[in-house]
């Protein structure tokens, strides 16, 4: 017998003990549009607003899909609702989330979005568009005015395709309307993401229209810290999720126990009490982002090329490698750790936390994907951490050789001389480095460490840096990452 589709009209009969909204969906308005809402989004910002709706149900979301329209087609004919399965040991735990009101495409509904965002009802306006959604250079933070997104969206501002662009342009509409400007929250993986977004939108504005730049630097950007594992959803997952809750679910997440969320309590136009539900409100994000990046995204990155290259399919094949669990342990303890000025915070509960969560047997997150981006990714969760050991005249033998994988891993060809996949914005660049390299590790090294882009104009040339990196890939050519490895852990 085939099960209904997820929808308002049938939560009442879904299987006994799965959570539902505890409040009327049909009071709840919006106060927040997210731009870019892909997974992430879903297990983590809309399930705390779900959490607070029933105390103040103004604070509903609207999500908009920026790129591609598969979000939208999933949840409109569920009426915006989802479920998240936690899984643990223990098994999975299926709850429905009805906080995302609707979900618009931008790319058919732009101007209706815009205007949306330009309503004074909508307070805050919220982004997970990845780090390439920023249209900016990775190694200085600065917007890359030679993005083809920027070029279009400054010669026809009203009809944007970036996100700077769709936020300048429904800024501009509230200035122009009186309306006082929306709170930006980044809730992206990127060092200083207020700032970053600050950065960007107000250069974006200025170079738009001097006024208009002038007022835009009035706009809040707080920082945020996000943390929790979002694998990518299965074909296996939604029957299994069908399963459980007695419907169809066309997109369910699937995610971890673990869940963290710091912001920086600057929001001048209101808030949703995100502290009442979970949420760390403090002055300065920036400890706790330089903590995820350098201890768990830097470890993830690391893990992600290594296993891949390795043969293992998933993060927690990985951790059931002695020597892989010896290297990630000490890339945390030995490297990352010292790295970071967080009195007060136990660093040590932290790492033993993330490797706990690492090992999580039924989140099946997959090394290829978290390998995915990873030009856009080094710079935070590796390179900045090499540059303040360079600096103190500290060894960094684990973070090179998380670059020494990477490098080895986009060269396309894995050791037993499959394709990869690689998934990068500089894919075709990278592989035509590695195609003129050959098996050269050296000839590889300098032509990918010349990416200004990823490595800026520092690294390349620095003896140590340079050395450490092409030994390790020495080895990882000639011996394989698995014994690359547990070389180096001893």
């Amino acid at each position: 017998m085939t099960s209904p589709r997820l929808s308002p009209a049938i939560l009442g009969s879904l299987k006994p003990g799965i959570g539902v909204p505890k409040y009327d969906r049909a009071k709840v308005t919006p106060g927040i549009v997210h731009l870019g809402i892909g997974a992430f989004h879903r297990a983590h910002m809309a399930v705390y607003v779900d959490d607070l709706l029933a105390d103040d149900p103004s604070w509903g979301i609207v999500g908009a899909s920026l790129r591609r329209p598969d979000t939208k087609e999933a949840l409109e004919p569920q009426g915006g609702l989802y479920t998240i399965a936690v899984r643990d040991a223990a098994g999975t735990h299926p709850r429905v989330i009805g906080s995302i009101l609707s979900v618009m495409d931008a790319n058919t509904e732009r101007d209706a979005l815009l205007d949306l965002m330009a309503s004074p009802n909508i307070r805050v306006v919220s982004l997970t568009v990845t780090e390439k959604g920023y249209c900016h250079d990775p190694a200085t933070g600065e917007l890359d005015q030679n993005h083809p997104d920027v070029v279009h969206d400054l010669a026809n501002p009203a009809s944007p395709k970036s996100a700077p662009g769709m936020l300048v342009e429904a800024l501009a509409r509230r200035k122009a309307a009186g309306i006082a400007p929306f709170t930006v929250m980044s809730c992206d993986n990127l060092p200083s993401n207020g700032e970053t977004a600050k950065r960007i939108v107000t250069r974006f504005a200025a170079l738009r229209d001097a006024d208009l730049g002038e007022w835009v630097k009035s706009v809040a950007f707080p920082s945020t810290m996000v943390d929790r594992i979002v694998p990518s959803t299965t074909d296996a997952d939604r029957e299994e999720v069908t399963s459980l809750i007695g419907a169809e679910d066309a997109w369910p997440i699937m995610t971890e126990p673990f869940t963290q969320w710091v912001i920086e309590d600057h929001f001048p136009s209101g808030r949703p009490a995100f502290e009442k539900v979970g949420g760390q409100l403090v002055k300065d994000v920036e400890p706790f982002e330089h903590m995820k990046l350098r201890m768990l995204n830097g470890s993830h990155s690391t893990m992600a090329y290594l296993g891949y290259l390795g043969g293992y399919q998933y993060i927690a094949e990985v951790m059931g490698d002695p020597a892989y669990v010896k290297l990630i342990h000490g890339l945390m303890t030995e490297e990352a750790m010292p790295t970071l000025d967080m009195p007060g915070t136990d660093l040590g509960l932290y790492r033993d936390q993330l490797l706990e969560r690492f090992r999580n047997p039924a989140l099946k997150h997959r090394t290829w994907q978290i390998a995915m981006d990873g030009s856009q990714k080094l710079p935070q969760r590796l390179l900045g951490t090499i540059r303040d050991r360079l600096k103190a005249g500290q060894p960094i033998t684990r973070l090179a050789l998380g670059v020494a994988a990477w490098m080895r891993y986009v060269t396309g060809i894995d050791e037993e001389g499959n394709e990869i996949d690689v998934r990068d914005p500089h894919a075709l660049k990278m592989m035509a480095i590695s195609a003129d390299a050959g098996d050269d590790p050296v000839a590889l090294y300098e032509g990918l460490s010349s990416l200004t882009e990823v490595f800026g104009t520092d690294l390349a040339e620095n003896a140590v840096f340079r050395d450490t990196v092409i030994k390790h890939l020495e080895s990882l050519f000639d011996e394989g990452a698995k014994a690359t490895v547990a070389e180096v852990v001893g």
